[in-house]
This record gives structure tokens, C-alpha cells and sequence, in this order.
């Protein structure tokens, strides 16, 4: 899904953010493709040292771990080309397509 503004707001567009069941394989497809990747935030709010106070263990949030798991950021910076952002969303157009294909 592609992000929506609101006409009074404007984004600075820090991460683009993916989720994606197979992410390693992901990784793995852009970076042969001299496409490097990233991954924000790996470890969910609950399970972070800052929190432990709050007593939550692994698996009291699913969904948010599940999440943790499946997303990546893919390139993003003012200086990126038009062409090097087609690029960026054929490979992971690719990607998908041949997910879906084996599914």
C-alpha cells in the first residue's frame, strides 16, 4: 500500500517501510541486485531493555512480534534517481510476483 498524506500535511518519508513474510529472501534478491536494505526497529517496544520493567515477556504481544519479523526498509534518500527508485520497485514487484507464484 502506497502512503497517503493528507492535503495539510507533508511527510518526510525517513523510512520506507515493507512487510513481508520472507524477508531475508527479500534481502537476499535486492541485495544481488546491488539494492541494500535495512531493518528498523528489530526488536518490539514490549521486549526492549527501556521496557523491562513493565514485565512483558515473549509472546504477550503476537501480532507485534509477528510484525517485528516481517518488515524491512527498503532505500531512501533525497538523492535517489527516478531511475534508481523504478529499479528498486521492479525488484521488489519481482520478488513478490515469484512469492506469489510458489504459494
Amino acid at each position: 500500500m502506497i502512503p497517503v498524506e493528507a492535503s495539510w500535511t507533508k511527510g518526510v518519508y525517513h523510512l520506507y517501510v515493507v512487510r513481508v513474510q520472507e524477508r531475508e529472501a527479500l534481502q537476499a534478491a535486492l541485495a544481488e541486485a546491488g539494492i541494500g536494505t535495512g531493518i528498523h526497529y528489530p526488536i518490539p517496544l514490549h521486549l526492549q531493555k527501556a521496557y523491562e520493567q513493565l514485565n512483558y515477556k515473549k509472546g504477550d504481544f503476537p501480532v507485534t512480534e509477528r510484525v517485528a519479523a516481517e518488515i524491512v526498509s527498503l532505500p531512501m534518500y533525497p538523492q535517489m534517481s527516478e531511475e534508481q527508485l523504478a529499479n528498486v520497485a521492479k525488484r521488489v514487484k519481482q520478488f513478490a510476483s515469484l512469492q506469489m507464484s510458489q504459494a
